[in-house]
């Protein structure tokens, strides 16, 4: 199967690298330097959305409120080849992407996040009725080099979106502010953003491989009397938590919105 990329950016070019790990029949359409510099690193075509339309499998990697406009532009190509589309566009829901193509297709939604670049991302994805499960397998497939893939219910991407789209900036402000507080008690820079990061993928990965609950895992941590319970206070009295659960909620009514017209 083919697969053209509608739109270049950072996300789409995460997942395009993603994708070249498997195949190579690969055609990218993006008017930026920077999506032409990576065709020609992945060894793969630079063309028009034209062209990109007429591959078996379409990526929509441009912004939400250009969608509409995108795919009116396609309706001719769209109508007769009838391709696979695969859309990233955030709050847009499958029912809206059918309307602006004009035309009963198959529709794959995703929600994709930034580590998909090194093979760690977290995409989240619903199908439309026209997508059978050896096309959703063999997308999977192709798409192995991404990251972990969770089918969900269409009317919970939304919620997906303001914790795993948009979680990595949370986690690398974590990072950085951690980072910070190690340099503020005498710790080089780099080795400070080295050892925040590792311990932030460390403990995520505890909580991914030993099963146990997060409360749990923290509690394991804080010895009575200790540095660590010290700092968890300060967090606590700081509102931490009520700031984390605060700003995914927030993201997650935005993502609402961009999905309205």
């Amino acid at each position: 199967m083919k697969y053209g990329f509608i739109g270049c950016g950072n996300m789409g070019g995460a997942l395009a690298r993603a994708l070249t790990k498997t195949t190579k029949d690969v055609i990218i359409s993006d008017p930026s330097t920077y999506a032409q510099e990576l065709a020609a690193q992945m060894d793969c075509e630079y063309g028009t959305n034209q062209e990109a339309a007429s591959c078996d499998r379409v990526f929509l990697a441009v912004k939400p409120n250009i969608l509409e406009s995108v795919l009116a532009s396609l309706r001719p190509i769209l109508k007769t080849h009838k391709p696979l589309l695969i859309s990233m566009a955030a709050g847009v829901s499958i029912e809206s992407i059918e309307a602006y193509a004009g035309t009963e297709l198959p529709v794959i939604r995703i929600m994709p996040n930034t580590p998909a670049a090194v093979g760690k991302g977290m995409i989240t994805y619903c199908c439309n009725d026209l997508v059978d499960e050896d096309t959703v397998e063999d997308f999977l497939t192709d798409m192995c080099m991404a990251g972990h893939f969770d089918r969900l219910d269409e009317k919970l991407m939304e919620a997906a979106t303001a914790v795993a789209g948009c979680g990595p900036a949370y986690v690398y402000m974590m990072i950085e502010a951690m980072a910070d507080g190690a340099v503020a008690c005498g710790l080089p820079r780099a080795k400070a953003q080295l050892y925040a990061a590792m311990t932030l993928s460390g403990a995520a990965e505890m909580v991914l491989k030993s099963g146990q609950h997060p409360g749990a895992l923290k509690d394991a941590v804080c010895s009575p009397g200790g540095s660590t319970i010290a700092g968890v206070r300060t967090l606590e009295e700081q509102g931490f938590r009520g700031a984390v659960m605060d700003c995914v909620v927030d993201a997650y009514h935005k993502t609402q919105d961009l999905g309205k017209k």
